[in-house]
C-alpha cells in the first residue's frame, strides 16, 4: 500500500498485462476526471485514456470495444465499465459502495464495477459476468476479481429499508450481516460480493479483498455514511496495457 493507492500485487500486475488501483482521497484530487468523457493521460508507450461515466445504482453495464477518441461522450448512466481496448483505463468512484475489478487474463478483458447495497442485491457483479461471456466469450473459470476498500461489517448499520431488499433477493441474507434485530443490522457488503462471485463460478483463489472499512479509515477514505455528505469520492481502476 502506498499513501496514494492501493494495488494487489496477487490480484494482477505489469506481469500480466495489467495496472490497477484502488484509489484513496489523497489519490482523487490528482486526477483530471470529467465524468463521462475520456481523459488523455500520459504514458510512455503513447496516448492512453481514463474513462469514467455518471453512476445510478444500478446494473447495467458500458461496453467500451472501440479505440476511444476526444470527441466521444458518455453521457448516460451505467455502474459498470468493461472493456478489451488497450490503453483505457475503465474506472469506477466510490465512498463507502464497493469497488469491483475484474480480469479475464485469457480473452483479454478488463471490468470496472460500482457495487452499492442495490447493486450488490440486484447481482450487479455476475450481471457484468454474463455480460463478459455474451460479448467477449469469458469464462468465469477464468476470471479474476479483486474487491476493494468499502464501508465494513464494523460499522455499515442498516435498517429495514436495505433488510427488506435483502431478504427479497438473497435467501441466506443472514449469512451477510451481524448483530441483526429485527429492523436493524450490519451489513457486509464484500461477503454478499464474495458470495455472488464465488456461486457464479469462480474458485476462491481467484478473488481477493482489500479489507480495509471506508468509514473506520477517516484520513485514508472519503466516507459518505461517516460525513454525512458527499466530500469527494475515491477513483479506482483497472487498465488493459497490451493484446498478448
Amino acid at each position: 500500500m502506498s499513501a496514494a493507492v492501493i494495488t494487489v500485487p496477487a490480484f494482477a500486475s505489469s506481469r500480466d498485462g495489467i495496472r490497477h488501483f484502488f484509489g484513496t482521497r489523497g489519490h482523487a484530487g490528482s486526477l483530471a476526471l470529467d465524468v463521462g468523457v475520456p481523459a488523455r493521460q500520459s504514458q510512455e508507450q503513447g496516448r492512453s485514456w481514463l474513462l469514467s461515466v455518471k453512476q445510478v445504482h444500478g446494473t447495467d453495464a458500458l461496453v467500451v470495444d472501440r479505440p476511444l477518441t476526444e470527441m466521444d461522450r458518455f453521457p448516460g448512466g451505467w455502474d459498470a465499465l468493461v472493456t478489451d481496448q488497450p490503453g483505457v483505463t475503465v474506472a469506477v468512484r466510490t465512498a463507502d459502495c464497493v469497488p469491483v475489478l475484474v480480469h479475464d487474463p485469457r480473452r483479454h478483458v478488463v471490468a470496472a464495477i460500482h457495487a452499492g447495497w442495490r447493486g450488490a442485491v440486484a447481482g450487479i457483479v455476475p450481471k457484468t459476468f454474463r455480460l463478459m461471456a455474451n460479448r467477449f466469450g469469458s469464462m468465469q473459470s477464468d476470471l479474476r476479481v479483486s474487491i476493494g476498500p468499502s464501508a465494513g461489517p464494523c460499522c455499515y448499520e442498516v435498517d429495514n429499508p436495505v433488510l427488506d431488499q435483502l431478504r427479497m433477493g438473497l435467501p441466506d441474507w443472514k449469512t451477510v450481516v451481524y448483530d441483526y434485530q429485527g429492523h436493524k443490522a450490519r451489513l457486509d457488503l464484500k461477503a454478499l460480493i464474495r458470495r455472488q462471485v464465488e456461486g457464479e463460478g469462480v474458485s476462491p483463489p481467484s478473488v481477493s479483498s482489500v479489507n480495509l472499512c471506508t468509514i473506520c479509515q477517516d484520513q485514508l477514505f472519503y466516507s459518505y455514511r461517516r460525513e454525512g455528505r458527499v466530500n469527494g469520492t475515491m477513483v479506482s481502476g483497472i487498465t488493459l496495457l497490451s493484446h498478448r
